[in-house]
């Protein structure tokens, strides 16, 4: 029996109240009446996690490692952390005595992806109503003809027990020690990608939930032939889809809520035979500091005034008053607070959630060197670089124990996400490119004029104007230099950029040799990040020779 039957089975004789696909009214009624979240001001629902919740947690995310599928996993991969099968075993046997202790469970039946002949049925089970409002908001309805797609008879089944803890003593020498505690971790995400299952136990960050979902999409669909992806799409009045890769904080939901165009969604998309489709139903973002002059898009949709009932809305580990009203400014629990709500908050979205062939993709990085320009061009040799190198500055709050920002590498910008070899994902995006001639430009949403502590982030206003530039198609009638420090093509002007001298960003420097000591030794970390990753891999000379400090 699968564990997916014996997890029917389960639910069939259990003794508990079980809720299948309740209406949402209903849902959140739940999440009030148990108090798992209160009522803000404006209707929203909020609510708080542990410190050890605050964000994802890598070192407690575990694959179990099967003959039948070890082969197309990359355990070379710091996140790709094996177990053996039997230590998931005890911990679906532990969910479901969990789950058995509760007094209420819910199960809700949805999908991830907008298109339906690629669409994968997620069941989540859980003994809270905030995650299966979480799932309600964040994953797509069944589609009627769900028949039609290559996983209609594989769901993927999510057991999510956020409060629980595991026994530190029985998972001994299986599991990670917690140096906190000296003890073996109380918490893990596991998948299981043969028997197809995720088990989260002991997270209450709800993203733990919506990145599991994501990572078994990025298992599953380069199979059937499409290329998974860790970013934002929105298309324009002409019919032209963008895509906006990013790691969490570079700026993917902010600049893709665009009024002059249509959404199709802020963080996972599927590029495949038919075009680009939305992996989800709903938004997850980040609120420090969020500023509704703006993004009054995002603002609005998380804080808009509604009944309760009505709202939906999670705010998740913001500070809140007496009052009912928040401080979005205020980040003593964490930096990563953040705000699950429906794609349908929003004033601009395409309904569907799919699109056409990209003609831009935009690669966004939060350098927080100060030394990136804020807009280049990519060849195609020097866009399969940065997709696979996916440099960043990791922002603070984004996982447990980042205070503050620091140089990371994480391949296609989602490298926790992306558990099979690079070379499936690097080869899908290099033939894609190929086939729709679509232009690629690298974006820096971080720091100019010095870096983090020193200089400025860059401003949102002129960020979009560089972005609009780049999606309408007018960077293409520009001249540009080559900077060949980092290989990147800078162009000379830009409509809607008054400065030009902000486009270089040496420019902007107080002290010129200090920029040049910064961009050196991060040229220096991109060639030793490069010889560890990918010196053995095989890669086209035409790509490696694109590498900054090589």
């Amino acid at each position: 029996m699968s564990p997916a039957d014996v997890v029917r089975r389960f639910l069939e004789t259990s003794q508990a109240s079980v809720r299948s696909d309740p209406p949402r009214q209903d849902l959140i009624q739940d999440v009030i009446s148990r108090r798992e979240a209160f009522v803000s001001a404006c209707g929203a629902l909020a609510t708080w996690a542990p410190p050890a919740s605050t964000g994802r947690s890598p070192k407690d995310t575990v694959t179990v490692r099967r003959p039948e599928s070890e082969a197309g996993i990359d355990w070379d991969s710091p996140n790709n952390v094996a177990i053996e099968p039997t230590t998931f075993d005890m911990l679906f046997s532990d969910a479901l005595a969990m789950l058995r202790k509760s007094g209420a469970i819910w199960v809700t039946h949805r999908v991830l992806g907008a298109d339906p002949s690629w669409a994968l049925p997620v069941t989540t089970v859980t003994d809270r109503a905030l995650t299966a409002l979480f799932t309600d908001n964040m994953f797509r309805p069944l589609p009627p003809d769900l028949s039609r797609s290559c996983f209609a008879d594989q769901p993927f089944t999510i057991l999510a027990l956020p409060w629980d803890r595991l026994d530190p003593d029985r998972y001994a020498g299986r599991l990670r020690v917690d140096p906190a505690t000296g003890r073996t971790s109380r918490m893990a995400v596991a998948f299981d990608y043969d028997r197809r299952m995720g088990i989260v136990i002991g997270s209450a960050y709800l993203g733990s939930v919506k990145k599991m979902a994501f990572t078994a999409m990025d298992y599953y669909l380069p199979a059937r032939g499409v290329l998974p992806m860790h970013c934002s799409a929105n298309e324009g009045k002409d019919g032209h889809t963008a895509l906006m890769l990013g790691l969490s904080g570079t700026g993917k939901t902010t600049l893709s809520a665009d009024p002059l165009r249509a959404l199709l969604g802020d963080d996972e998309h599927g590029w495949g035979p038919n075009g680009v489709a939305n992996f989800e139903y709903g938004c997850y973002a980040k609120l420090i500091h969020l500023d509704p002059e703006r993004e009054p898009a995002i603002h609005h949709a998380v804080f808009h005034q509604a009944d309760p009932l009505r709202h939906g809305s999670i705010v998740e580990n913001a500070l809140m008053y007496p009052s009912g009203h928040f401080d979005l400014d205020d980040e003593r629990l964490t930096p990563n607070s953040r705000a699950s709500y429906p794609l349908s908050a929003l004033p601009s979205i395409k309904e569907s959630g799919a699109g056409g062939h990209p003609s831009t993709i935009l690669f966004l990085t939060a350098d927080a060197n100060g030394v990136l320009p804020p807009v280049s061009r990519l060849t195609r040799s020097q866009a399969m670089l940065w997709f696979l190198m996916g440099y960043t500055s990791k922002l603070a709050g984004t996982e447990t124990g980042v205070s503050e920002p620091g140089s990371t590498f994480s391949r296609f910008f989602g490298e926790p996400f992306m558990p099979r070899l690079p070379s499936v994902y690097a080869s899908m995006l290099g033939e894609r490119l190929d086939r729709h001639g679509t232009d690629v430009y690298l974006v820096n949403t971080g720091w100019g004029g010095g870096p983090y502590g020193i200089g400025r982030r860059m401003d949102i206003r002129l960020t979009r104007s560089m972005v609009n530039a780049a999606l309408s198609g007018a960077l293409k009638n520009v001249a540009y230099e080559e900077d060949r420090r980092f290989h990147l093509q800078i162009p000379l002007a830009c409509p809607g950029v008054p400065d030009l001298s902000v486009l270089r960003p040496r420019s902007t420097w107080s002290d010129p040799r200090a920029y040049d000591a910064w961009a050196d030794r991060l040229a220096a970390e991109f060639a030793a990040h490069f010889k560890r990753a990918y010196a053995n891999k095989g890669l086209a000379v035409e790509i490696a020779e694109q590498c900054p400090g090589m």
